[in-house]
C-alpha cells in the first residue's frame, strides 16, 4: 500500500469520531448543567435569607430589645413634636429612630432623658434565630431598627410605653456558584428587610 493510498483511509477513517466530537461538546454540557444547579442553588439561598430576615423579625418583636432603655422609658411629661404628652396620649409616628448593628445602637430623633445602648445578649439571640434557618448569616449582617409609629400610650401601666415599628435588614450575604468555583468567586444576595410592629416585646423566647 502506497502514501497516498494511507493517506486517503487516514482522510476518510470516522473511527472514533463520536467521541472526538463528545470531548467538544461535552465542557460546554457541564457548563449548562452547573449553570442549572447555580440557578437552583441562588433561589435557594435567597429563599433561606428570606425566612431567615423573617423569623428574626418574629424573634425582635416578642422578646426584650436589643436597645437598652426603650422598654422602661416613660413619655408623660416629654415634649415631641411641640406636644407635652399626658397620661393615656398617643406617642406620636416618627419621633425617633434606633439602630442597632453588630456594633452599637444609635438613635436619631429620641425624645430628652432616653439613655439607648445595646443589648448584645438580646441581639445575638436574634442572629442565633436567623442562623438557624441560613447558618451563614453573622451578627455584621443583621440590623435591627426600631421606628416610632404612631402605636403605644404614654404612661402604659402594661408594659413598654412605646409599641415600635420593627424592621430587621440582612445585608452582605453571598452565593459561591459551582461555575465559579475555581476561580473562587462569589455573586452577592440582594440586601433583606422585613417589618412588624412590636408585640409585647417581654422575655427571651420566641412565641
Amino acid at each position: 500500500m502506497g502514501i497516498a493510498a494511507l493517506l486517503d483511509d487516514f482522510r476518510t477513517d470516522r473511527t472514533a469520531g463520536s467521541a472526538a466530537e463528545f470531548s467538544l461538546v461535552l465542557p460546554l454540557l457541564l457548563i449548562f448543567l452547573f449553570g442549572i444547579i447555580d440557578v437552583g442553588g441562588y433561589a435557594w439561598a435567597i429563599n433561606k435569607a428570606e425566612k431567615a430576615t423573617q423569623m428574626g423579625t418574629r424573634m425582635a418583636v416578642v422578646t426584650d430589645p436589643a436597645a437598652t432603655g426603650l422598654a422602661s422609658y416613660s413619655y408623660v411629661g416629654k415634649t415631641i413634636g411641640g406636644v407635652t404628652l399626658t397620661q393615656g396620649d398617643v406617642i406620636p409616628a416618627d419621633s425617633m429612630v434606633i439602630t442597632c448593628t453588630s456594633a452599637s445602637c444609635t438613635c436619631t430623633g429620641c425624645p430628652t432623658g432616653m439613655s439607648i445602648s445595646k443589648n448584645n445578649a438580646n441581639f445575638t439571640s436574634i442572629v442565633t434565630r436567623m442562623q438557624a434557618f441560613d447558618p451563614g448569616i453573622v451578627a455584621a449582617n443583621v440590623e435591627i431598627l426600631y421606628r416610632s409609629a404612631g402605636l403605644g400610650y404614654a404612661g402604659d401601666p402594661s408594659g413598654m410605653e412605646i409599641a415600635p415599628l420593627v424592621t430587621v435588614r440582612l445585608t452582605g450575604r453571598t452565593y459561591a456558584p459551582f461555575t465559579l468555583y475555581l476561580i473562587k468567586a462569589a455573586v452577592p444576595l440582594p440586601s433583606f428587610s422585613y417589618s412588624l410592629p412590636m408585640e409585647d416585646g417581654s422575655g427571651s423566647v420566641s412565641n
